[in-house]
């Protein structure tokens, strides 16, 4: 089963539509992070972020993860840089580093008492002022899990506020059972294929097991027979195309994203190739 669909022909832009069904579920000020577990973690407020206090070990740090967070503050013992080490001791699978080097500021262009997540996937970076005082180590974590895209994301109503920031305007969905024996066969050839297309497609995952998910299979026109099955998309006119598989596999992933880049880039070629309105 392979579906195209062309621009417009929904009459709304995916991921809106698909931000406003998840939001039916749960908001995403109130699914970040696991709710109040900033205010109410037992984790140790002493584990102290890296320190990096020249440029080298700062580059280093952001290229050696998907997603790394570095906090900028001049004074490091002040109130937002210790919301900070707060945030970094209870987010542990993401790398928090704290800088003072006017050097290392300087280098990233970032203005003091601010937190910066830096992530790989899209090339792209997302900043946080924390020279208010109204950040706590609650909104830092939010601001964490809103904009940790991956190499390959879960959709879901936390990370699709970054999913529709991000830079990259071509969209590929995973939707499967998360449940299912072979999923993790599948997401190690999936996250594969993503290395392939890293700072050209968002590789995103959406697990059908999910009761808030089922209007995302309506929305896509699939059943849970049909899966597993991937859909693509052009953000900025909602093209896009979906196909059920019979499994995943790194070619099979290929071959899907080579025929509609190729399609697109065919489709645009066209568009320049239009004479201009010529008015009389």
């Amino acid at each position: 089963m392979a579906r195209r669909r062309r621009a417009g022909a929904m009459g709304t832009s995916i991921f809106p539509c698909l931000f406003a069904i998840l939001l039916t579920r749960c908001s995403p000020a109130g699914c970040a992070g696991g709710g109040d577990s900033a205010s109410h973690s037992t984790a140790s407020t002493t584990d102290k972020p890296i320190l990096l206090d020249n440029i080298p070990d700062a580059e280093a740090f952001i290229s050696g993860a998907e997603v790394a967070v570095i906090g900028f503050f001049q004074d490091a013992q002040s109130p937002g840089a210790e919301q900070f080490r707060r945030a970094a001791g209870q987010v542990a699978e993401v790398p928090f580093g704290l800088s003072s080097s006017a050097a290392v500021l300087s280098h990233y262009g970032a203005a003091e008492n601010t937190v910066v997540l830096f992530r790989t996937v899209d090339n792209d970076r997302r900043d946080l002022d924390m020279s208010s005082g109204e950040v706590d180590a609650k909104k830092l974590i939010r601001f964490v899990r809103m904009n940790e895209l991956r190499l390959v994301t879960e959709y879901n109503p936390v990370t699709a506020v970054g999913v529709m920031q991000s830079s990259l305007i071509l969209n590929l969905l995973l939707i499967t059972d998360k449940m299912s024996p072979k999923h993790p066969e599948r997401m190690r050839k999936f996250r594969a294929a993503a290395e392939l297309y890293k700072g050209k497609i968002l590789f995103i995952l959406l697990d059908s097991n999910l009761q808030s998910n089922e209007r995302v299979l309506s929305y896509f026109q699939l059943k849970k027979s049909h899966l597993p099955a991937l859909a693509i998309f052009h953000t900025p006119d909602d093209e896009h195309e979906v196909v059920a598989v019979d499994d995943i596999s790194i070619e099979r992933v290929q071959d899907f994203c080579n025929s509609f880049l190729q399609r697109m880039s065919k489709k645009e070629d066209k568009s320049e190739e239009k004479p201009p309105n010529e008015e009389l």
